[in-house]
């Protein structure tokens, strides 16, 4: 028996759903079922029943979740006790972000802490928030920035911040490149290039969600899965796309971006994540540069 068997067994027991365990421990559903046969294995017992339909926990399974819950917390706890001082006489800390955040939010948050605190080294990993979240879970980074997901897990910490305002990417040569705002009925049976919903759910409903609200149906061509792909997918001319106003700030050529129209204008939300019950000064520092300033980060949204 490891930690690795107890976290797949943990993930599978909560979610009751070994595809969306496997997502949460990033890995595929067999080598998830595979991990949970040998903890079963080593244990001598059954703790859980599948089939086609269902997955659900045995007596032994019920009573043993209890158990590894308490196993994991305290051993996660005990890396981060040793992480945070190794850290704290490093003067580091480890920054996640979603692309968007780090291309807007990220640049002014830096700039003002560097200010108070120029003795720390900021280490940024820009990723998708179902990857970063069990980072912050495995102790691989301090703090993210991240879409607040539907069912927030309750190891973690969540500030909400404010929403990204959505806008539409098209290309130069596009009729919509020279308006100021369009409509999502302006938008009707154009082509649109979204992003890959198991990946980015938040984004990916915000533009079916826009289509349904006006009574309309999406006319999706494209399915892509990184930001900086969907814009250059804009920029060849293959569609267009709603996406964060930080978006823009991306390196694109030929590319433009044209705001909704107060009406249909919807926003994305940004929150800041981190572990629940540990103490690690210069995050708690960033925090509180992050809360004081927050209007004014807010404002460029």
């Amino acid at each position: 028996m490891d930690l690795n068997q107890l976290r797949c067994f943990v993930a599978a027991a909560e979610e009751l759903h070994f595809g969306r365990a496997a997502r949460r421990v990033e890995m595929l559903p067999s080598a998830l079922g595979r991990f949970i046969r040998l903890l079963e294995e080593d244990l001598g017992t059954r703790l859980m029943m599948r089939t086609t339909r269902s997955v659900t926990l045995t007596d032994d399974g019920a009573a043993f979740l209890k158990e590894a819950r308490a196993l994991l917390t305290q051993t996660d706890a005990l890396a981060a006790k040793f992480r945070t001082r190794g850290r704290n006489q490093a003067a580091t800390v480890r920054v996640g972000a979603i692309d968007s955040a780090a291309a807007g939010l990220l640049p002014m948050l830096l700039h003002d802490f560097r200010e108070q605190r120029p003795d720390v080294t900021v280490q940024l990993v820009e990723d998708k928030t179902i990857r970063l979240l069990p980072r912050l879970l495995s102790g691989r980074i301090d703090l993210a920035f991240i879409r607040p997901p539907e069912s927030p897990d309750k190891r973690l910490e969540f500030m909400f911040l404010f929403h990204e305002t959505a806008v539409v990417a098209v290309s130069d040569h596009h009729p919509f490149a020279s308006k100021k705002r369009v409509t999502i009925a302006d938008l009707a049976d154009q082509p649109l290039i979204v992003p890959e919903r198991r990946s980015r759910p938040h984004s990916h409903d915000l533009t079916m969600k826009l289509f349904a609200e006006a009574g309309l149906e999406a006319r999706i061509v494209q399915i892509a899965d990184e930001k900086q792909t969907i814009v250059n997918l804009v920029s060849a001319e293959l569609g267009i796309a709603i996406v964060p106003k930080w978006t823009s700030r991306m390196a694109a050529r030929g590319v433009r971006y044209v705001r909704l129209a107060a009406s249909d204008m919807n926003k994305l939300p940004l929150a800041a994540a981190w572990t629940r019950g540990t103490r690690d000064p210069i995050r708690d520092d960033m925090l509180e540069m992050l809360k004081a300033h927050l209007s004014r980060y807010a404002r460029e949204a």
